[in-house]
């Protein structure tokens, strides 16, 4: 009962910390003033909540125009990032069809690519998991001037692995003892560790199950450990609870983002994401383009001569 009352006691700190723009020790991040050099964007933060569990949807145009703010701040978040030479390692957790990928996609939407890029790493091949169980996420971490979104990580063991029988007993319980030194080890040589878990409702999860299930194009998401998922909704439920038990430290603590309205918790965690780490406007001042290059004395080959993808709208 105690284990389960410190669970709960860290989910419940990681909740405000995303609904109040804490920083998970319960100390909200000061503000500065818009256009000197803030992070500041346009009071997003403050989107306005529901009771729990009773989150509303929002209209399409409000969302779209806080989500361009939004992607707007995240530029100038990579810029700073490059400048200075951070190093960001962001974690996306969470219950199958969460929207973990939806929340990525629309963070890197308008990124480079050079400097914010994503890490899927599929099943692990033979040699892998003879390997250090951390090893293979070693290479994808960051080097100065980059960000790094996982989409799934090394919380694999604490969840799928453990729940579906991939791990032995012993290799879990080593995972618990060795993951939050091994996170604080990456704080400690410099990186920007921060992790979410996106938490939604069985009913939630159920009704975007049939809707990918009705829809060919989005079918290819509905696995087979998907399936196996609902059938183990509560072994998932205290795994859950028994990684937050361990993993939620102080160096690197779990912010959870209630997912049951996607758009929201795009919003939420977006602007939860800008406001932790403090940055600066460094957005490049319109270039002049340099006039272009005259053709002198050199004659293109025939424009018919190159084979050309046809038009079909």
């Amino acid at each position: 009962m105690a284990s389960k009352g410190r669970a709960k006691a860290a989910e419940s700190k990681a909740t405000r910390a995303v609904k109040g723009g804490s920083d998970g020790q319960g100390n909200k991040p000061k503000k500065r003033a818009a256009g000197n050099g803030s992070n500041q964007t346009g009071g997003t933060a403050a989107w306005p909540e529901p009771a729990p569990g009773k989150l509303k949807k929002i209209d399409n145009r409000a969302y779209e125009k806080k989500l361009a703010k939004l992607q707007l701040e995240l530029i100038k978040l990579q810029h700073w990032i490059q400048d200075r030479g951070l190093k960001v390692v962001v974690l996306f957790e969470g219950r199958d069809a969460a929207g973990k990928g939806g929340t990525i996609k629309r963070i890197t939407q308008s990124l480079n690519p050079r400097i914010c890029r994503v890490v899927a790493l599929g099943t692990p091949s033979d040699r892998e998991r003879t390997q250090w169980y951390f090893q293979r996420y070693v290479p994808h971490l960051p080097a100065a001037g980059e960000m790094v979104l996982f989409d799934r990580s090394w919380y694999n063991r604490a969840g799928v692995e453990r729940v579906m029988g991939f791990c032995t007993e012993e290799e879990y319980r080593e995972f618990l003892r060795t993951c939050p030194e091994f996170e604080r080890m990456l704080v400690r040589s410099g990186i920007i560790l921060i992790k979410y878990w996106f938490s939604v409702s069985d009913e939630e999860q159920e009704r975007r199950f049939q809707q990918r299930n009705r829809d060919p194009i989005r079918r290819w998401k509905l696995s087979p450990m998907d399936l196996e998922s609902r059938k183990k909704w509560f072994m998932y439920s205290k795994a859950k609870d028994d990684m937050f038990l361990y993993t939620d430290i102080k160096q690197a603590p779990w912010y959870v983002v209630d997912a049951d309205v996607k758009k929201r918790a795009r919003l939420n965690c977006i602007s939860h994401l800008l406001s932790l780490i403090p940055y600066e406007d460094l957005t490049p001042k319109p270039i002049k383009l340099p006039p272009r290059q005259q053709e002198v004395g050199y004659v293109r080959p025939p424009i018919g001569d190159q084979t050309f993808v046809p038009d079909v709208v």
